[in-house]
């Protein structure tokens, strides 16, 4: 799969020079999107067309699908600086055609090492700091970022170009650039309070105190100074030296306004933490399903054991012939009982922390015991309890735990990419910086803010997923690739916070069971049963099933919108179908690199 890096540094040499953008010169336009494509020679799905531009121009230069995921995630973190950048973390699933394999790497952000980032370290008199804001814009709330230790660790191990390269696009944009549209205007607006607290946050983001107006130009010149100071230095550029040293300042002494309307707490990271960081390779989570191959991210990650639970106990189910109610009210039962498996055994299962099992989490025979208590006509009380998967997972580690933990809220933050290329490799890649907007704080001078990502331990009660020093928090970011007799066949992912899982594996079964092609499955009507007393479904979901299912017991809340997908599948002719949303989020943007 790794071609020879022939010509790749003057190539990059070339571009760097010939990309100098003037901003005073530059004219940038609202680019159009394209929610569906179709074609060869490559595929990239993101949320934004510059992103996915920037990955078709890779491909089209002759990198491959890694290449082009760096890239596109490069310009995300200028045009979608509230989901994701280079403060933040993620997870990326790579399927290597020429190894026939799937890898994966894990750039989830970690604790501070620090002692006191115990148990009780968002606690206050033993009572939880209020979650917003306080507890999302503090220090305390910062996780050692991984995103750019990810991008790194992809382009040395699958790549084809240098990491100059791949940050170019980025830094032009962030020099140039780019055309602020609605969303990113009501997503400043829904920040504004928060961002107001911090000097460095309003200066960047609030200019003249005043949210950007849709179809003006923002610019990031601080954020084309860090991607070229990383252009140039590398890795250490990030982890040690003066950036290190001014993110670990940041951290420890938050720059607010004299006066803020709340309280911002300092954090416990210092330098000798981001020093420290490293990326890890974890085996892919598998599990077969309608004959397929499911590959996805293990922990601290909970998406590849959640969403294959979920799978392998519809597998107990003949939804062939059932209706479209019929078959909605077992997804949402057997996601009910795969996040109550969840909330009870995922959290970073590194040795010092916690044993998660995996293998019976994922286990048919444990997906026929949690079955079993679905009934097909009628909803169960919520929440459900968990199961026991020990006996199957064979582990003397594994230690059945009768609780459950209610799940987390819905979020709209992070984002999500696909890529495929030419030579049959993709990648899957969810990445974050938690809330949108993460922390709200902007590292002074940098450019980029940095994530709330600790906030995804639980504050209370016990179980896997409590604080601990150097600890990864649980995730729900779900990157996943199916394939089919050992080939690819389709990669997806989605933002939303805990109702990522919900999306991925609706978006999967919709395809797979439903008779929708991919784009349909992807923009279909959703609701998300994270094993809660209510379902949070949009308002076509609602329309369209909610009354038949109410009949059989489910009870619907109401929510704007679920997720931002974005997909590719290979299809029966030899052409790829790249999907974006068409409306979510301001709808994404799908492109290959030769349409039909």
């Amino acid at each position: 799969m790794r071609r020879v890096k022939t010509l790749s540094v003057l190539f990059a040499a070339l571009l760097m020079a010939v990309a100098t953008v003037n901003p005073a010169s530059a004219n940038p336009k609202l680019p159009d999107k394209d929610a569906v494509a179709v074609g060869t020679g490559g595929a990239v799905a993101t949320v934004d067309p510059e992103a996915t531009d920037a990955g078709l121009a890779v491909l089209r230069s002759g990198g491959n699908a890694i290449d082009a995921a760096v890239a596109a995630a490069a310009v995300l973190g200028v045009t979608e600086p509230y989901s994701a950048g280079i403060g933040g973390g993620g997870f990326m699933v790579i399927y290597l055609a020429d190894e026939g394999r799937v890898v994966t790497i894990d750039g989830r952000e970690e604790a501070p090492s620090d002692p006191d980032f115990d148990a009780d370290v968002f606690l206050e008199g033993g009572v939880p700091i209020p979650f917003s804001p306080e507890r999302i814009s503090s220090g305390l709330a910062v996780g050692v970022p991984g995103t750019f230790a990810t991008w790194v660790e992809a382009l040395e191990r699958y790549g084809t170009i240098p990491l100059a390269q791949a940050l170019q696009p980025g830094r032009v944009v962030a020099q140039r650039g780019f055309v602020v549209d609605q969303t990113f205007a009501d997503q400043t607006a829904g920040n504004q309070s928060r961002f107001e607290a911090f000097t460095s946050t309003s200066d960047l983001f609030l200019p003249g105190g005043e949210v950007p107006a849709v179809g003006s130009v923002f610019r990031n010149p601080d954020l084309a100074r860090t991607y070229h100071l990383l252009q140039r230095e590398g890795l250490a550029g990030f982890y040690s030296g003066e950036l290190a040293a001014d993110i670990a300042a940041t951290v420890q002494n938050p720059p607010t306004v004299d006066e803020p309307p709340f309280t911002v707490r300092p954090g416990l990271m210092t330098e000798a933490d981001l020093a420290s960081y490293q990326v890890l390779n974890p085996d892919p989570t598998f599990n077969e399903y309608r004959g397929l191959e499911v590959y996805g991210m293990g922990p601290p990650s909970s998406g590849g054991t959640t969403v294959g639970e979920a799978l392998n106990i519809l597998e107990e189910f003949d939804l062939t012939g059932l209706s479209e109610v019929e078959r909605r009210h077992l997804l949402l039962e057997a996601t009910a009982t795969s996040f109550a498996d969840r909330n009870a055994y995922l959290g970073d299962n590194r040795p010092q922390y916690h044993y998660v099992p995996v293998a019976g989490l994922l286990s048919q025979a444990f997906a026929a015991e949690r079955a079993a208590t679905i009934d097909p006509m009628v909803a169960a009380a919520k929440p459900v309890p968990p199961g026991d998967p020990c006996d199957e997972d064979g582990s003397p580690l594994c230690v059945p735990d009768p609780g459950a933990v209610a799940a987390a809220d819905a979020g709209v933050s992070t984002t999500h990419l696909v890529t495929a290329d030419q030579w049959g490799n993709v990648v899957s890649y969810t990445l974050t910086i938690e809330a949108t907007g993460g922390s709200g704080i902007v590292v002074p001078g940098r450019g980029f803010l940095l994530n709330n990502e600790l906030t995804d331990f639980n504050s209370t009660g016990d179980g896997p997923n409590l604080p601990a020093p150097g600890k990864r928090p649980r995730s729900s970011m779900s990157p996943t690739i199916v394939l089919d007799d050992g080939e690819p066949f389709i990669a997806v992912g989605t933002p939303g916070g805990s109702t990522i899982i919900t999306t991925v594996a609706e978006i999967l079964v919709n395809r797979l069971d439903g008779g929708m092609d991919l784009a349909a499955a992807l923009a279909a009507p959703r609701a998300t049963q994270r094993n809660t007393s209510t379902v949070p479904a949009e308002a076509d979901f609602r329309a369209a099933f909610g009354a038949q299912l109410e009949a059989l017991g489910h009870v619907f809340s109401d929510t704007a919108e679920i997720g931002a997908a974005t997909g590719l599948e290979f299809l029966d002719d030899g052409t790829i179908q790249a999907v974006a949303e068409p409306t979510r989020r301001g709808g994404g943007s799908a492109g290959v690199l030769r349409p039909n």
